[in-house]
């Protein structure tokens, strides 16, 4: 690989030709199978079989139970459960637990909105802490210094394709007696130890959202070992209080349900995706070792971190940028990957900050549930309370979305070419 002084050519944000010159191809994981799945269920006349009520259909046609069953069987666990998006999963996954009002659960601020405002949702309080500096995970030290008498659970996200650090996370819910609950809507296929990332929580999942390695358009698979959450989940699914009075005597608490049901049609598209994960995975891996190699000595930058024992899907390939070493912003530099043709992001998400929080503003207009006299009225999302993630956001993390392009070995030695040009031109050590 050349190194960086050796790439030459003006910078295309200075007037110079682009190193890539045209736009890379869209990422589809479909194919003729899935067409046949699709139109052997439409030519069935049957788009779903579910029923909201306590009956052999309560639990979904044959492609919704066949897709589950895979899955369970894929991912080494007792129970799969589909459901209409991974949001809805995490709903579920909150109330299947015995959560309370004002109970909290500890959740990074580095994921998507949702992974927090399905706390919210069951008018439980969430309680961020900060994010470990290698792997962008929630940083288990920063979660027991968050622990308070009111912690019910830990909500870890396995961000970017990479799981959290579940042997301490689950000591810490052994120490507290907590519940632990995984969202790995982007990490499906990664490996911690000798297991799949996601199974090792109380509930743990994975996302079939559009965009992710495998997908049906909308879905998520909610995963767990344990029978009575896996008949809490299902009931949640699918209008949980109109179901129980034909079970016989159940718990009640939480057991408002909804319509969060996949219909057969998506499941027909996941039994032939789930089959095509490895594969998937695995190109992906191998597109990610071949762009670390080709970016790890550029001065001031830090290529994805993996530790012993795990396993990177890359659905975001993370970097992180030290403008002391480089002289020059993740910005400045950013705009400049931009312009040879390299879509780099510079930021992520501190959800602490997003607005709903700041304000303390859910239910109503007057802080709900924060206002209740169920929470902890202490409970703060000042700028400062994750200083890692908030540094990461502010001046220091870029990312390339691997998962957003079908690339090839070509495409990503262009990416490295992209790279050490502007490293070249812009940073003072190069």
């Amino acid at each position: 690989m050349k190194n960086a002084s050796e790439v030459v050519g003006e910078i295309a944000l200075r007037g110079g030709v682009p190193v890539i010159k045209a736009p890379f191809r869209r990422y589809n994981s479909l194919g003729k199978e899935e067409q046949v799945a699709v139109q052997a269920v439409m030519e069935s006349g049957v788009l779903s079989q579910f029923l909201g009520c306590w009956h052999e259909d309560f639990y979904g046609g044959s492609k919704v139970r066949e897709f589950e069953a895979d899955c369970a069987r894929f991912f080494g666990v007792k129970h799969a459960i589909t459901v209409n998006s991974w949001t809805s999963g995490l709903i579920a996954a909150v109330g299947a637990l015995d959560i309370e009002p004002g109970d909290e659960i500890i959740v990074t601020p580095w994921t998507m909105c949702a992974s927090a405002t399905a706390i919210l949702h069951w008018n439980a309080i969430p309680v961020f802490a900060d994010i470990d500096p290698k792997t962008f995970n929630l940083d288990p030290e920063s979660v027991r210094a968050n622990i308070t008498e009111k912690t019910r659970a830990i909500m870890a996200v396995d961000i970017f394709g990479l799981s959290a650090d579940m042997q301490a996370l689950r000591a810490l819910a052994d120490e507290f007696n907590l519940k632990i609950i995984s969202d790995t809507a982007q990490a499906p296929g990664a490996r911690y130890g000798e297991h799949y990332a996601g199974t090792l929580a109380d509930i743990g999942g994975y996302s079939l959202n559009y965009h992710k390695h495998i997908h049906t358009g909308e879905g998520g698979v909610l995963v767990t070992n344990d029978d009575q959450l896996a008949e809490r989940l299902k009931l949640i699914r699918n209008h949980a209080e109109a179901v129980i009075p034909g079970m016989g005597e159940r718990p009640l608490n939480n057991m408002l349900g909804y319509n969060f049901r996949l219909g057969e049609i998506e499941c027909a598209i996941g039994i032939e995706q789930l089959k095509k994960l490895p594969a998937l995975v695995a190109s992906r891996q191998r597109l990610a070792e071949r762009l670390s190699a080709g970016l790890r000595d550029l001065t001031g930058l830090t290529v994805p971190f993996v530790p012993d024992g795990s396993t990177h899907v890359y659905y975001m390939y993370p970097l992180l940028v030290d403008d002391a070493q480089t002289g020059c912003s993740k910005e400045h530099l950013a705009e400049a990957l931009r312009a040879e043709g390299v879509e780099i992001s510079t930021r992520y998400q501190n959800v602490h900050l997003l607005p709903m929080y700041q304000k303390k503003m859910a239910y109503g207009s007057h802080g709900f549930p924060w206002s209740a006299d169920f929470a902890r009225q202490d409970v703060n999302y000042i700028k400062g309370i994750c200083p890692v993630a908030e540094d990461y956001n502010d001046h220091r993390y870029m990312g390339f979305g691997l998962c957003v392009y079908d690339l090839s070995e070509a495409d990503i030695d262009l990416i490295i070419t992209a790279f050490r040009k502007v490293w070249n031109a812009l940073v003072k050590s190069a």
